[in-house]
């Protein structure tokens, strides 16, 4: 269990509260001023007061957000754009995100607010750009920090670096290995509290974490329950999950609201990191027409119908999508579940009216609770001190962010592609393939997973470097898991029944498309179902169908390698052999199939054919 959250978390909420109701501009004066408050949760210094005097009920701001994957600086291409539906039913592309733009519009949402709560549902951190991963994820949750996040709960990818790393990052102190980056300076460690309710340790069978946390002021209290989706295992490295075990989230959240209210907390909200998928890609589209929460799709849909009527509103995330929903909870009443897409491009405000008497939230059959996503606008004032904290760890990157390692001719969709096949993705494949022939010139085809593609190639330079260069920086961006390319033999029934689970098993839901190298073709049929989706006498390597009894050399990463998203037949592959890590392998190709005179050209994308 980690330590309870820092005094001057409580410190610093107090100040923002009173500042507000003063009107004032700046809360440092203030804060100094006030006392520490030893409670484990935010304003408990406040609760003496209790209710005496105030009216029954009492509006709470929830303020939410989900997958920020150390996204400091704006994404960069589509990854940094949030699509909006207009009055006469086009949809406008808006550029979003960011922590100088997100401290700022959290900052102003809070405005007379007095009853306000930030809270977030998992993936803060991992999968980072190089400006946060290249330190361990240290900047992004300092900013964290600093823009007043009172609680989260883990993801998948607080995962990536294990569950020591993770516990460090609640603590605090210097890495083990690349010890402090800052000279003078010692790592402090997040001042909220990660929640982690289903993630147990299996010698103990304790969380490795805290599993709640109650947020208190003025008598008011709401239970904050944190889990992560079950099968984390399955897309996050054996090592990263070493020792846990990961339960199931309805079975968990149930039994922690039932200690809750045990403990007089009849206001519980549940920040789950599993989602769904939205009907729209718009923001601001109602996804309760026509009916209540018709408009979303998805493992949200099952666990939120099984969640315990005693939690009043679900924040979820995962699946880097926008929504706002209303589906009833397991009695029949209306619940409020949302998500904030990922990378701070949205935030969702949700009022929760509480009533002192019954300390719940009101639930009526028409609406739950007020809740709407709000675009995180560029065209806002940027916070001065995200500002001040990028530009030190901009410093201390950028000798390494800076080098240029290839050049493009346009736009290199990845993460923001519309299509399955990535044309990113394709570059990528044919990276890893060109890496494995050179480690053994047998090597016929490389494999790619699509959750290991982070963000798109963008021509316009970001920085200095001029348009059409790839530096670094933006390269570690798109691949920043340390992922080693592998070589393994697999028969062309394994190859096969690899591609089949694309779309079967634990992926028929929501299809996983492998990207594939040059020369690798095959056709899936959508309008099929499960395994039959991708047609077997399609499959071609050079033209010529593969033959099942024949043995392939196949380059992958070394999390497809060991079976992740659910690609059990790739992990039995024989004869394995380990190469370079994949960013390696990415910057090396790049640097020798392009110049400034000769850039690559964004891959057609033209090797699966897909029959809608």
């Amino acid at each position: 269990m980690p330590a309870t959250p820092q005094p001057r978390r409580p410190r610093r909420r107090a100040a923002r509260v009173l500042a507000a109701a003063a009107g004032l501009a700046t809360l440092g004066a203030l804060a100094a001023a006030l006392p520490a408050s030893a409670g484990q949760s935010g304003q408990s210094g406040q609760d003496a007061a209790g209710a005496a005097g105030k009216k029954r009920t009492v509006d709470v701001q929830l303020l939410s957000f989900n997958d920020f994957h150390g996204n400091l600086q704006p994404p960069a291409g589509s990854s940094g754009q949030v699509t909006e539906k207009q009055a006469d039913g086009t949809e406008k592309k808006i550029d979003a995100g960011g922590a100088e733009y997100l401290a700022t519009s959290l900052r102003t949402a809070r405005k007379g607010n007095p009853y306000s709560v930030t809270a977030a549902a998992g993936d803060l951190i991992g999968a980072s750009p190089l400006l946060s991963g290249l330190f361990h994820d240290e900047p992004t949750v300092e900013a964290m920090n600093k823009l007043d996040l009172d609680v989260t709960s883990v993801g998948n990818h607080e995962f990536d670096e294990g569950a020591k790393e993770l516990a460090r990052m609640q603590k605090g102190g210097c890495h083990p290995k690349d010890g402090c980056f800052e000279k003078g300076k010692k790592f402090k460690g997040a001042d909220y509290p990660y929640l982690a309710a289903n993630v147990t340790d299996e010698k103990s069978g304790k969380p490795i974490l805290k599993p709640y946390w109650v947020w208190k002021h003025k008598g008011v209290k709401v239970g904050f329950i944190g889990v992560t989706l079950e099968g984390t295992p399955d897309i996050v490295s054996a090592d990263g999950v070493k020792g846990l075990k990961f339960h199931d989230e309805i079975e968990t959240v149930n039994k922690y609201a039932k200690i809750l209210d045990k403990q007089g907390v009849k206001s519980i909200v549940t920040l789950l990191h599993e989602g769904g998928v939205p009907a729209s890609q718009s923001y601001n589209y109602n996804c309760d027409s026509p009916g209540a929460g018709d408009g979303i799709s998805g493992p949200i849909t099952t666990i939120a119908k099984g969640i315990t009527p005693k939690v009043d509103a679900l924040v979820t995330g995962h699946t880097h999508s926008a929504y706002v929903c209303t589906i009833p909870d397991p009695s029949g009443k209306p619940r409020m579940v949302t998500s904030a897409s990922s990378f701070g491009k949205l935030y969702t405000d949700t009022t929760l009216t509480y009533d002192r008497k019954t300390k719940d939230i009101v639930r009526t059959s028409v609406k739950s609770a007020k809740s709407a996503n709000h675009v995180v606008s560029r065209e806002q004032a940027k916070a001065p001190d995200m500002t001040s904290l990028i530009s030190r760890w901009d410093k201390l990157a950028a000798p390494v962010a800076n080098q240029p390692v290839g050049f493009i001719s346009g736009d290199i969709p990845g993460r923001g592609a519309t299509t399955q096949e990535a044309p990113l993705g394709d570059l990528i494949a044919d990276a890893q393939l060109a890496h494995g022939k050179s480690l053994d010139p047998e090597t016929d085809l490389a494999l790619m997973n699509p959750g290991g593609i982070r963000s798109d190639l963008v021509h316009k330079a970001s920085g200095s470097e001029g348009d059409g260069v790839v530096t670094y920086g933006e390269g570690f961006t798109v691949q920043p898991f340390s992922n080693t390319v592998n070589l393994v033999d697999l028969t062309g029934a394994q190859l096969i029944t690899g591609l089949k689970q694309q779309v079967s098993g634990s992926n028929e839901a929501s299809p996983k498309i492998l990207q594939i190298s040059d020369g690798l073709t095959y056709t899936l049929d959508m309008t099929k179902s499960g395994a039959d989706r991708v047609v077997t006498d399609s499959i071609k390597l050079g033209g010529k169908a593969i033959d099942p009894a024949t043995t392939y050399r196949v380059a992958m990463n070394s999390f497809l390698a060991g079976g992740g998203d659910g690609f059990a037949e790739l992990g039995k592959g024989a004869k394995p052999l380990v190469g370079s890590d994949d960013l390696k392998a990415f910057n090396d190709y790049l640097t020798a199939n392009s110049s400034a005179d000769k850039p690559i050209a964004p891959p057609k994308a033209d090797r699966i054919t897909v029959v809608k």
